[in-house]
């Protein structure tokens, strides 16, 4: 690898696959409740492409929005904008192109899921700005991770039922814990340079609230698996997410940031937990 595409592939973050699972578990929760666990292999082809594409554009748009906060921050500085090594227009360019390789993969969809992919194209694209506008930009994280679910309904049903809106706000709900413990590494740095994030919002009661929205997520997963009549297979699943987040409630308990960042990683397994108990129940059963 050059050296050149190697910090291409440091800003669209390809070296750190975190991102991809976040996204890419709830749209597969999603693609399975959708289409009873035997999903249309192109949508599913769709829909993977499309996390990987759109996932690698949110960071390079976050790094050309955080091109003057990320030098200051010492996790970040050495990101290839950050540190002068990738010039912000060549940013621009990337993140057109990546859009359009995912548009282009959206057009071999339905109608309905066309035009709800410029509301997600949207959400991506303005993301990166909210910290600065708003207090909690981890529920706005929330809306643009979680605009997948209603688009897999869409692609796979051409409706988007109830259900999608209860694993919507599932997913919402989920990125706002995992990303206060996110936030938790840089708050010390966030508050020097006034970037805004839900671990400053919630100050010294950030664990509890973390606690208090985990326990709300675990019972929306508990009441979507009784809604669709699910067994015991996708609750052990559940079940084992619950397990995972005691472990990363043990991880943040003295609020250290590595610690806390070892917390948020965890959370890819929170995911892959919840979609286990999907694919056993649905594809396996």
């Amino acid at each position: 690898m050059t050296a050149k595409l190697k910090l291409y592939v440091q800003l669209m973050r390809l070296d750190k696959p975190i991102g991809i699972f976040l996204l890419l578990w709830p749209t597969l929760w999603a693609l399975w409740i959708a289409s009873s666990g035997k999903p249309d292999l192109w949508i599913l082809f769709v829909f993977v492409m499309g996390v990987i594409l759109m996932r690698s554009a949110g960071c390079v748009i976050n790094d050309y929005a955080d091109r003057a906060i990320d030098p200051h921050v010492a996790r970040t500085c050495q990101r290839p904008i950050a540190s002068g090594k990738i010039a912000p227009n060549a940013a621009l360019i990337l993140f057109t192109v990546l859009c359009l390789l995912a548009l282009l993969l959206v057009l071999t969809l339905n109608a309905l899921t066309f035009y709800l992919s410029f509301v997600g194209a949207f959400l991506a694209a303005s993301y990166p700005f909210m910290k600065r506008i708003t207090a909690l930009p981890q529920a706005y994280l929330g809306l643009a991770f979680g605009w997948a679910v209603p688009m897999a309904f869409a692609a796979s049903l051409n409706s988007i039922p109830g259900i999608a809106w209860l694993i919507f706000l599932a997913t919402l709900l989920w990125a706002v814990a995992y990303d206060t413990m996110y936030a938790m590494v840089d708050r010390e740095d966030d508050l020097k340079i006034g970037v805004k994030s839900s671990a400053i919002l919630f100050g010294r009661w950030d664990i509890l609230i973390i606690a208090l929205i985990q326990t709300v997520l675990l019972g929306l997963l508990g009441v979507i698996g009784v809604i669709e009549a699910f067994g015991w297979r996708y609750f052990v699943g559940v079940a084992l997410a619950g397990g995972l987040m005691l472990y990363q409630q043990y991880l943040i308990r003295l609020r250290e940031p590595q610690a806390c960042f070892q917390a948020f990683l965890n959370n890819h397994w929170v995911g892959a937990a919840v979609f286990a108990g999907l694919f056993a129940q649905l594809t396996l059963a």
